[in-house]
């Protein structure tokens, strides 16, 4: 066990009081549901009885204790491997290999663990609870097939980006983290033409829209709203699972428009128009390149400050490193960082709830009628028995959508 000084027990508190406090707010946010969960909001009255709330608080429940079970494993498995000097260790017998291949095999070994730590908790979310509640449609193949096809494509694009990173600390000294920043922000431009058109093909089929007349129609809603669309197709979620959705992804050429079927089959024509309007009002309104300028202008201020830390030799000597080498640098950044997330994410998601609102107004106005996409959020949240009484303070931290609740008194209002 490695010597405990005033830099590693302040990153010990902060880590704890970070995973803590985020457990604490899944606790209060169970809670909050099972004492309010009982009375429907008012705009869902009529709609659900007693046995459905108490189905819709039990799914939550259920789900909430397996998330800070898995919280409580992950940070016991961080400590452990901290606190008994497990890093400097493999460090250590990676120190004669090339800094590249060295630097990979220094993230992957605690990236492969926290993995297999949590596979049990994926196959109990599935096979248990979303089993026990009438979602899951997904086979043992298809579960195991999708995890080994995420950690290929982890292991190929995140070895990629790393490999550039390290060529960038070891061959442009200080200013790394600007050539750093600038090829993160080509790989995330990248990405959005390679998700929708390579990626998300490798785990689930997608295909033209079988009815015609509902392609038509939204085609005609985003020629109408002056959004080019490449492609409009529906994709086999119902392999996996019942639970509905829709999204617009991509750029340029790779523009599209992604109806699950289990969205086609439970939801009328115009319900699922007002989802698409509320997806187009996204692009419309300048969402998806406002958010990627605040991507581009956090990153920056992050890899300038990842630049900083990586000099401190106090650091690697608080985490029992003898040398510096700098790959294990930014892994203890990444590890110093993580507990700060839930004290910094709450601007970002009351961003991307004013988004939100801001995308259901143009639905509206693109309909010029609330009520298509008030059915459709009042029939995904019963369809997906979503938390309709969610604590204010974990919206605050976590919800990147209004409580659908609020949305459909918004839409009402309009």
């Amino acid at each position: 066990m490695i010597t405990i000084n005033s830099f590693l027990f302040a990153f010990i508190i902060i880590y704890i009081s970070g995973s803590v406090a985020d457990i604490i707010l899944d606790i209060i946010n169970s809670a909050y549901l099972k004492k309010h969960g009982m009375k429907a909001p008012a705009c869902f009255e009529g709609f659900l009885d007693e046995s459905k709330l108490a189905k819709m608080t039990s799914y939550k429940a259920e789900n909430t204790r397996v998330s800070v079970i898995q919280s409580i494993a992950g940070m016991i498995f961080m400590l452990t491997i901290i606190l008994y000097g497990f890093l400097p260790w493999l460090s250590d017998n990676l120190k004669d290999m090339n800094y590249i291949i060295a630097g990979l095999i220094f993230f992957a070994v605690p990236g492969a663990i926290t993995s297999v730590i949590g596979l049990p908790f994926s196959y109990y979310s599935i096979f248990v609870i979303e089993e026990k509640y009438g979602f899951n449609t997904s086979s043992l193949k298809t579960w195991a097939m999708d995890h080994i096809k995420s950690v290929v494509i982890s292991v190929i694009l995140g070895g990629i980006l790393l490999s550039i990173f390290f060529l960038m600390v070891n061959l442009t000294g200080n200013i790394w983290w600007i050539y750093a920043w600038a090829i993160f922000i080509v790989f995330q431009l990248l990405m959005t033409v390679l998700y929708p058109t390579v990626i998300a093909p490798l785990f689930n089929k997608f295909t033209p829209i079988e009815d015609k007349e509902l392609e038509q129609a939204i085609s005609a809603l985003a020629e109408k709203s002056g959004v080019p669309i490449t492609g409009i197709f529906q994709m086999d979620a119902g392999k996996r699972s019942r639970h509905s959705n829709a999204y617009f992804t991509g750029m340029g050429k790779s523009k599209r428009i992604v109806l699950y079927d289990t969205l086609i089959s439970s939801h009328e024509r115009d319900e699922i128009l007002a989802v698409l309007a509320h997806e187009i009002g996204h692009l419309k309104k300048g969402h998806i390149k406002r958010q990627f300028v605040l991507m581009g202008i956090v990153s920056l201020i992050l890899f300038y400050i990842a630049a900083w830390m990586l000099e401190w030799e106090i650091m690697y000597k608080s985490f029992g490193f003898t040398e510096t080498p700098f790959y294990a640098g930014l892994f203890l950044i990444g590890v110093i960082w993580g507990p700060l997330a839930v004290f910094i994410s709450p601007l970002f998601t009351a961003i991307s709830r004013k988004h939100e609102r801001e995308a259901d107004g143009f639905a509206h106005d693109a309909l010029n009628d609330s009520k298509p996409l008030i059915n459709a959020l009042r029939k995904m949240a019963l369809d997906n028995l979503s938390n309709l009484c969610p604590h204010p303070l974990y919206v605050k931290i976590h919800y990147s959508h209004p409580p659908v609740a609020e949305r459909i008194a918004n839409l009402t209002s309009m």
